[in-house]
């Protein structure tokens, strides 16, 4: 007990890694919870007798309300005091979890993770202050690294995870899962995190609110949530709610873009959107989010939906992609230091694109050791796509702003993210009615191969011993059933041919980008 305490303090100050862990505790679960649901869609859905396109509100609203939260988090620290709001976002998170795991409807699911986004909204970037100020100059780099590696891993391996505590237990264990971890960082960070003292005096001292600002921003995300969860199931512009959303969304957001530009001390300052490296780097971000979480909600559900895998067996399939991008993330931290960021992040995207469009080639056939390939190197281009993208935004921010630019990079991710899963979920949709109606002209009496294929199907029944009245209708029912399976399976071929050709597309983009030559230290900004 006497060589634990002293390795807790040295020279009578805390021991930064137990810092590190105390602060990555919550921050983990945090990130775990963007994707730990994604394989539990379908049995959410089953469960509380909804639809698979209704129940990605559970991801969407979630991504959302954190990223409202996202933007204002240094103004919000400086205003209760840091290791507070740190706290009191830690209890909201845990105690929403509890909520979310006795929801017993859609609709009080979807509430109960707004409230979760809006609890663990905070904690990356506060994670990252933290850390940056308990540890030296020269160790910030290695404490970074393994913050970044925690933080890109932990959305991957999170459909694993949840695959295995759907199919052993309940869904809804995903979230009473984080109650005992939540109540152990509050008690830590209690006991070992500390304010700075210009943190302290500065919010001793109160500072304005400005309600027009907060208010715009709050209305412009919250209502842009309605319209990511609701379009699909509306018919998008085709109906007058969606567009009335879309109006209030766009007059918040864009109000809330003037308002802060027009304010001293803003709490959102987007006139660091001016640095043509932040701006095209936070543009690279939202895209990321886009293709990251569209493309984790993608597998899953392909392969529980089409190919009759369980929860955990799909999860599996993500697995290995975790590894890899767990391996190459310490490679990627040492070329940054060599290589020009935007050649990485070109790299990586390329590399992803590619993968991407190779998906785009699956059918019902593949195997599980075919899926396993093509997601491992999609998500080994991922790994060269997080730190260098940061590097880039933050090579010409001022040490001062940045807190406010990490904000708004994660306030483009996942944003993004959410735009993707309802542009998954809408491509989905539509594109399997496109290719069922092009599928069923051939289920005509005049078309050779349904007619043999009916036949076959009718003798199979008939030696099975229905009549061959019956046999002939339930031959057509079998054969109706495998045209919708191909029908889903060419719309998931389209969604993956769309997200692979958008990473693709980004490449140019990184020919704009002023040059940043590395220096050391760059992996500081790991996320």
């Amino acid at each position: 007990m006497t060589r634990f305490f002293s390795q807790v303090r040295k020279n009578g100050e805390i021991n930064p890694w137990l810092i590190a862990l105390t602060v990555m505790l919550a921050t983990f679960l945090e990130v775990l919870d963007t994707s730990v649901a994604n394989v539990s869609l379908p049995h959410i859905a089953g469960d509380l007798s909804a639809g698979v396109d209704e129940s990605t509100w559970v991801l969407t609203s979630y991504l959302v309300s954190n990223a409202i939260v996202l933007p204002l988090t240094g103004w919000l620290s400086s205003l209760f005091g840091r290791k507070r709001f740190f706290m009191v976002c830690v209890a909201i998170f845990t105690a929403c979890s509890f909520l979310c795991g006795i929801a017993p409807t859609l609709g009080l699911l979807v509430l109960f993770r707004v409230l979760q986004g809006a609890g663990g909204g905070a904690l990356q970037p506060i994670s990252q202050a933290i850390l940056v100020e308990s540890f030296p100059k020269e160790k910030q780099g290695m404490a970074m690294a393994v913050y970044g590696m925690g933080v890109v891993v932990a959305p991957i391996i999170g459909p694993t995870l949840g695959g295995w505590i759907t199919d052993n237990y309940s869904w809804r264990w995903i979230f009473f899962i984080n109650i005992p971890v939540g109540i152990l960082s509050v008690v830590l960070t209690a006991l070992l995190i500390y304010d700075p003292p210009y943190l302290v005096r500065k919010s001793l001292r109160g500072l304005r609110i400005d309600y027009i600002g907060l208010g715009l921003l709050s209305v412009g995300l919250g209502f842009l949530q309605v319209v990511l969860d609701k379009g699909e199931r509306d018919d998008w512009f085709g109906s007058n709610f969606i567009i009335g959303c879309t109006l209030v969304a766009a007059v918040g957001l864009i109000g809330a873009f003037i308002w802060e530009l027009t304010r001293e001390d803003p709490i959102v300052d987007f006139r660091m959107l001016k640095d043509r490296n932040f701006l095209l780097a936070t543009f690279t971000m939202f895209m990321l989010g886009f293709v990251l979480y569209g493309s984790t909600v993608l597998l899953p559900l392909m392969l529980q939906t089409l190919m009759g895998y369980t929860a955990l067996l799909s999860g599996l399939v993500l697995s290995p992609g975790s590894l890899f991008t767990l391996l190459a993330l310490p490679l990627v931290g040492r070329l940054v230091q060599k290589v020009e960021a935007r050649w990485l992040v070109a790299f990586g995207l390329g590399v992803t694109g590619i993968s991407l469009l190779r998906m785009s080639n699956f059918d019902l056939q593949i195997d599980f050791w075919t899926a396993v390939r093509a997601w491992t190197f999609s998500r080994l281009g991922m790994a060269f796509l997080f730190i260098p993208i940061n590097v880039t935004a933050f090579y010409f921010i001022p040490k001062e702003k940045m807190n406010n630019a990490t904000g708004i990079i994660n306030l483009a991710r996942n944003i993004g993210g959410s735009v993707g899963i309802a542009n998954v979920a809408t491509l989905l949709a539509r594109r399997a009615q496109v290719h069922q109606a092009m599928l069923v002209a051939h289920l005509t009496p005049y078309d050779a191969p349904y007619r043999i294929a009916g036949q076959g199907a009718q003798q199979m029944l008939m030696m099975q011993g229905a009549s061959s009245a019956a046999a002939h209708l339930q031959a057509q029912g079998l054969l109706y059933g495998n045209l919708v399976r191909q029908a889903n399976m060419l719309a998931y071929v389209d969604a993956y041919w769309l997200l692979g050709w958008t990473f693709i597309a980004m490449v140019p983009f990184m020919f704009l980008m002023k040059s940043a030559k590395p220096r050391s230290g760059a992996s500081v900004a790991a996320h």
